[in-house]
Protein backbone atom coordinates (compact mmCIF):
# COMPACT_ATOMS: atom_id res chain seq x y z
CA UNK A 1 0.00 0.00 0.00
CA UNK A 2 1.39 3.33 -0.69
CA UNK A 3 1.67 5.41 2.68
CA UNK A 4 0.57 8.45 0.65
CA UNK A 5 -2.63 7.73 -1.50
CA UNK A 6 -5.19 9.40 -0.85
CA UNK A 7 -3.37 12.42 1.44
CA UNK A 8 -5.47 14.97 -0.71
CA UNK A 9 -8.63 13.62 0.01
CA UNK A 10 -8.65 12.55 3.67
CA UNK A 11 -11.31 14.69 5.06
CA UNK A 12 -9.81 15.23 8.71
CA UNK A 13 -7.73 18.25 8.19
CA UNK A 14 -8.95 20.42 11.50
CA UNK A 15 -7.58 17.20 13.34
CA UNK A 16 -4.37 16.59 11.27
CA UNK A 17 -3.45 20.37 12.02
CA UNK A 18 -3.98 19.45 15.98
CA UNK A 19 -1.84 16.41 15.19
CA UNK A 20 1.05 17.76 13.51
CA UNK A 21 1.07 20.77 16.16
CA UNK A 22 1.18 18.35 18.95
CA UNK A 23 4.34 16.65 17.22
CA UNK A 24 6.10 20.25 16.56
CA UNK A 25 5.15 21.15 20.55
CA UNK A 26 6.85 18.02 21.65
CA UNK A 27 9.60 17.81 19.73
CA UNK A 28 10.28 21.70 20.56
CA UNK A 29 9.90 20.71 24.05
CA UNK A 30 12.52 18.16 23.91
CA UNK A 31 15.14 20.31 22.24
CA UNK A 32 14.31 22.45 24.78
CA UNK A 33 15.46 20.21 27.34
CA UNK A 34 18.14 18.91 25.57
CA UNK A 35 19.69 22.88 25.67
CA UNK A 36 18.99 22.99 29.19
CA UNK A 37 20.40 19.88 30.30
CA UNK A 38 23.83 20.41 28.01
CA UNK A 39 23.82 23.65 29.98
CA UNK A 40 23.52 21.99 33.45
CA UNK A 41 26.22 19.61 32.36
CA UNK A 42 28.88 21.91 31.14
CA UNK A 43 27.99 24.18 35.11
CA UNK A 44 29.44 20.97 37.09
CA UNK A 45 33.08 19.64 36.48
CA UNK A 46 32.85 16.72 38.63
CA UNK A 47 30.57 15.20 36.28
CA UNK A 48 31.83 16.64 33.16
CA UNK A 49 35.05 14.70 33.73
CA UNK A 50 33.36 11.35 34.30
CA UNK A 51 31.41 11.71 30.69
CA UNK A 52 34.88 12.54 29.33
CA UNK A 53 36.64 9.76 30.98
CA UNK A 54 34.21 7.18 29.18
CA UNK A 55 31.12 7.78 31.50
CA UNK A 56 29.53 9.22 28.13
CA UNK A 57 29.17 5.65 26.41
CA UNK A 58 26.75 4.41 29.43
CA UNK A 59 24.27 7.40 28.25
CA UNK A 60 24.58 6.43 24.82
CA UNK A 61 23.67 3.20 26.02
CA UNK A 62 20.65 3.92 27.51
CA UNK A 63 19.49 6.78 24.90
CA UNK A 64 19.35 4.03 22.45
CA UNK A 65 17.42 1.55 24.85
CA UNK A 66 15.03 4.18 25.27
CA UNK A 67 14.49 5.29 21.74
CA UNK A 68 14.70 0.85 20.38
CA UNK A 69 11.69 0.31 23.03
CA UNK A 70 9.68 3.25 22.40
CA UNK A 71 9.86 2.83 18.55
CA UNK A 72 8.61 -1.14 19.62
CA UNK A 73 6.19 -0.82 22.51
CA UNK A 74 4.27 3.19 20.75
CA UNK A 75 1.34 1.13 20.73
CA UNK A 76 1.12 -0.47 23.89
CA UNK A 77 2.65 1.83 26.62
CA UNK A 78 0.45 4.80 28.20
CA UNK A 79 0.95 8.31 26.59
CA UNK A 80 2.57 9.32 30.12
CA UNK A 81 4.41 6.53 29.49
CA UNK A 82 5.75 7.33 26.33
CA UNK A 83 6.17 11.66 27.45
CA UNK A 84 7.98 10.09 30.23
CA UNK A 85 10.50 8.19 27.82
CA UNK A 86 11.03 10.84 25.04
CA UNK A 87 11.55 13.52 27.81
CA UNK A 88 14.04 10.89 29.78
CA UNK A 89 15.61 10.79 26.46
CA UNK A 90 15.94 14.13 25.66
CA UNK A 91 17.54 15.22 28.77
CA UNK A 92 20.18 12.52 28.41
CA UNK A 93 21.08 13.28 24.77
CA UNK A 94 21.52 16.94 26.24
CA UNK A 95 23.89 15.64 28.83
CA UNK A 96 26.10 13.67 25.67
CA UNK A 97 25.32 16.71 23.51
CA UNK A 98 27.19 18.98 26.31
CA UNK A 99 30.70 17.82 25.32
CA UNK A 100 30.71 19.94 22.01
CA UNK A 101 30.91 22.89 23.93
CA UNK A 102 34.46 21.63 24.67
CA UNK A 103 35.78 21.20 21.28
CA UNK A 104 33.67 24.00 19.30
CA UNK A 105 33.44 27.42 19.34
CA UNK A 106 30.03 28.67 21.09
CA UNK A 107 29.64 31.27 17.88
CA UNK A 108 30.31 28.02 15.52
CA UNK A 109 27.56 26.10 17.27
CA UNK A 110 25.42 28.47 17.11
CA UNK A 111 25.86 29.40 13.48
CA UNK A 112 25.47 25.15 12.69
CA UNK A 113 22.52 25.27 15.02
CA UNK A 114 20.34 27.75 13.04
CA UNK A 115 21.85 26.60 9.97
CA UNK A 116 20.03 23.18 11.07
CA UNK A 117 17.07 25.29 12.26
CA UNK A 118 16.08 27.02 8.82
CA UNK A 119 17.34 23.60 6.72
CA UNK A 120 14.55 21.64 8.83
CA UNK A 121 12.01 24.28 8.51
CA UNK A 122 12.25 24.33 4.86
CA UNK A 123 12.56 20.93 4.24
CA UNK A 124 9.92 19.83 7.00
CA UNK A 125 7.49 22.22 4.92
CA UNK A 126 8.26 20.82 1.67
CA UNK A 127 7.24 16.93 3.05
CA UNK A 128 4.34 18.35 4.54
CA UNK A 129 2.86 20.09 0.88
CA UNK A 130 4.43 18.53 -1.81
CA UNK A 131 2.13 15.83 -3.75
CA UNK A 132 5.03 13.74 -4.40
CA UNK A 133 5.28 10.17 -3.06
CA UNK A 134 8.68 10.40 -0.50
CA UNK A 135 8.64 7.02 -0.01
CA UNK A 136 11.30 5.74 -2.21
CA UNK A 137 13.58 9.05 -1.27
CA UNK A 138 13.11 7.31 2.36
CA UNK A 139 13.60 3.93 1.70
CA UNK A 140 16.91 5.02 0.21
CA UNK A 141 17.69 7.32 3.09
CA UNK A 142 17.54 4.84 5.47
CA UNK A 143 19.62 2.37 3.92
CA UNK A 144 22.21 5.19 3.18
CA UNK A 145 22.00 6.21 7.41
CA UNK A 146 23.28 2.45 7.64
CA UNK A 147 25.85 2.82 5.14
CA UNK A 148 27.12 6.07 6.90
CA UNK A 149 27.29 4.79 9.95
CA UNK A 150 29.10 1.72 8.98
CA UNK A 151 31.57 4.08 7.09
CA UNK A 152 31.61 6.22 10.29
CA UNK A 153 32.86 3.62 12.41
CA UNK A 154 35.49 2.49 9.43
CA UNK A 155 37.18 5.94 9.64
CA UNK A 156 37.69 6.24 13.60
CA UNK A 157 40.16 3.88 13.13
CA UNK A 158 41.77 5.24 9.43
CA UNK A 159 41.00 8.72 10.54
CA UNK A 160 40.95 9.70 6.55
CA UNK A 161 40.09 13.50 6.68
CA UNK A 162 38.72 13.37 2.45
CA UNK A 163 36.71 10.50 3.99
CA UNK A 164 35.76 12.45 7.35
CA UNK A 165 34.19 14.84 5.01
CA UNK A 166 32.11 13.42 2.63
CA UNK A 167 30.75 11.62 5.01
CA UNK A 168 29.84 14.88 6.73
CA UNK A 169 28.48 16.04 3.36
CA UNK A 170 26.39 12.89 2.78
CA UNK A 171 25.27 13.17 6.46
CA UNK A 172 23.59 16.44 5.81
CA UNK A 173 21.83 15.05 2.61
CA UNK A 174 20.82 11.98 4.27
CA UNK A 175 19.06 13.55 6.48
CA UNK A 176 17.30 16.38 4.57
CA UNK A 177 15.92 13.18 2.78
CA UNK A 178 14.50 11.60 5.62
CA UNK A 179 13.42 14.95 7.07
CA UNK A 180 10.90 15.24 4.19
CA UNK A 181 9.91 11.68 4.73
CA UNK A 182 9.21 11.37 8.18
CA UNK A 183 7.20 14.63 7.78
CA UNK A 184 5.33 13.61 5.03
CA UNK A 185 5.04 10.15 6.81
CA UNK A 186 3.20 12.10 9.79
CA UNK A 187 -0.15 11.91 7.69
CA UNK A 188 0.16 8.14 6.52
CA UNK A 189 0.16 7.68 10.62
CA UNK A 190 -2.54 10.12 11.35
CA UNK A 191 -4.53 8.55 8.04
CA UNK A 192 -4.42 4.83 9.14
CA UNK A 193 -3.99 4.68 13.05
CA UNK A 194 -7.70 5.24 13.50
CA UNK A 195 -7.90 7.90 16.36
CA UNK A 196 -4.67 8.57 16.39
CA UNK A 197 -3.40 7.79 19.99
CA UNK A 198 -2.09 10.32 21.74
CA UNK A 199 0.99 8.77 22.08
CA UNK A 200 1.70 8.79 17.98
CA UNK A 201 2.25 12.30 18.30
CA UNK A 202 5.39 11.46 20.96
CA UNK A 203 6.58 9.48 18.79
CA UNK A 204 6.48 11.35 15.50
CA UNK A 205 8.34 14.33 17.78
CA UNK A 206 11.11 12.05 18.26
CA UNK A 207 11.85 11.27 14.99
CA UNK A 208 11.67 14.38 13.81
CA UNK A 209 14.07 15.20 16.85
CA UNK A 210 16.32 12.91 15.94
CA UNK A 211 16.60 13.80 12.24
CA UNK A 212 17.32 17.25 13.37
CA UNK A 213 19.60 16.81 16.00
CA UNK A 214 21.83 14.38 13.68
CA UNK A 215 21.13 16.89 10.80
CA UNK A 216 22.51 19.80 13.38
CA UNK A 217 25.36 17.55 14.26
CA UNK A 218 26.57 17.15 10.61
CA UNK A 219 26.69 20.60 10.11
CA UNK A 220 28.53 21.20 13.05
CA UNK A 221 31.14 19.15 11.92
CA UNK A 222 31.18 21.04 8.42
CA UNK A 223 31.09 24.53 9.77
CA UNK A 224 32.43 23.82 13.46
CA UNK A 225 35.69 25.59 14.57
CA UNK A 226 37.81 23.44 17.03
CA UNK A 227 38.79 25.42 20.22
Amino acid sequence: MNPNQNIRSYPGEATLSTFIQRVYFWMTLGLGLSGVMAFMTLLNATFLQFLIKGGMWLFFIAELGIVFWLSANIRKISFQAATAGFMIYSALNGVTLSGIFLYYTATSISLAFFIAAATFAGVSLYGWVTKQDLTSIGSFCGMALWGLIIASIVNLFFQTPAFYWILSYAGVAVFIGLTAYDTQKLKWIHQNAGAVPSQYAILGALTLYLDFINMFLFLLRIFGRRR
